[in-house]
């Protein structure tokens, strides 16, 4: 949407995760979460070539200003997305779907304002700041920064 900035972290990620050429994320079945593929984002959005992906990025760089995943997962935290874990003694989670081709270590994330063919909810997403903690817990409301 207009009322998005496109470099906030929430543009980029819908920008990559609807992207054919981003391999490394995509939605998990129900288009309610985020599939990552630890080893091929690593290779594609945090590497030092970068390849046809960094094309999305505005600047030509890198989409993401780290080379560590780590700082990837916690920007996700930060943005209220959740790790979903699957329940102990159950089988395969149907929210992953198929699988594809991915190969290394696959993590899943959920955030209710990032859904699949709703991009209108993006707005909703706000980085959890010491300072946006405090406008919350006051009642206050949080504003994204303008585009």
């Amino acid at each position: 949407p207009a009322s998005i900035n496109p470099d906030t972290f929430p543009a980029k990620l819908w920008r990559l995760v609807n992207s054919p050429l981003c391999r490394s994320i995509r939605w998990d079945a129900r288009g309610e979460g985020l599939l990552i593929d630890q080893s091929l984002f690593e290779g594609e959005l945090l590497g030092t070539r970068p390849g046809p992906v960094a094309a999305l990025a505005d600047d030509g760089a890198s989409v993401f200003k780290t080379k560590n995943f780590t700082s990837f997962i916690r920007q996700l935290n930060l943005y209220g997305f959740r790790k979903v874990v699957a329940g102990a003694g159950q089988g395969p989670n149907p929210a992953l779907g198929a699988g594809g081709s991915y190969t290394g270590l696959q993590h899943h994330f959920h955030s209710p304002h990032f859904c699949r063919d709703r991009p209108d909810l993006l707005v909703h997403l706000k980085r959890l700041t010491s300072a946006n903690k405090a406008k919350l817990a006051a009642g206050l409301e949080v504003k994204s920064r303008p585009p």
